[in-house]
């Protein structure tokens, strides 16, 4: 497999293995990429085109994705714990069971993805768009979501207990059997 830099098509990693922890590959082109269960700890793929591509069960833990493109991304069951997905686009993407506690994801896009039974314990989620997104089951424990926006939401059984909501904007949200014990909330929280 040949990894290309997305805008100027240097040749970054030729290889046939998907075993790469701590890879360095900032800005790939790996759109549409085929890499199940990737072993991908560490690497370094932010500004990275990942748009479409499948990560099913893949290994990203502490991985550095800010900026990075996975709009439509196949990602059920990956592991992304303390990654660093700040500001990243995640559009459409399937985060189903996924493993994002920790992870750092301020700021991303995250409009109608798919984070069902998906563990954001302890993420820093302050300004992530969640519109549409479908966070049923989730465990959003003592998760950051100040700011966030989880309009139109899906987070009917999530756990957002003890969760910081200051300035969340939870508008027309489902919230059936969310646990909402010991969340923070402030005049600027909309429910």
């Amino acid at each position: 497999m040949k990894i290309l830099h997305k805008t100027t098509g240097e040749l970054l990693l030729e290889t046939e293995t998907t075993n790469l922890p701590d890879a360095n590959l900032p800005g790939a082109n790996l759109s549409g990429a085929n890499l199940p269960d990737a072993n991908l700890p560490g690497a370094n793929l932010s500004g990275a085109d990942l748009s479409g591509a499948n990560l099913f069960g893949a290994d990203l833990s502490g991985a550095k994705l800010f900026g990075t493109d996975l709009s439509g991304a196949n990602l059920p069951g990956a592991n992304l714990s303390g990654a660093n997905l700040s500001g990243a686009k995640l559009f459409g993407a399937d985060l189903s069971d996924a493993d994002l506690s920790g992870a750092d994801l301020s700021g991303a896009k995250l409009f109608g993805a798919d984070l069902s039974g998906a563990d954001l314990s302890g993420a820093k989620l302050s300004r992530a768009r969640f519109s549409r997104a479908n966070l049923s089951g989730a465990k959003l424990s003592r998760a950051n979501l100040s700011r966030a926006n989880l309009s139109r939401a899906n987070l009917s059984g999530a756990n957002l207990s003890g969760a910081d909501l200051f300035g969340a904007d939870l508008f027309g949200a489902d919230l059936f059997g969310a646990d909402l014990s010991g969340a923070k909330t402030d005049s600027l929280t909309k429910f």
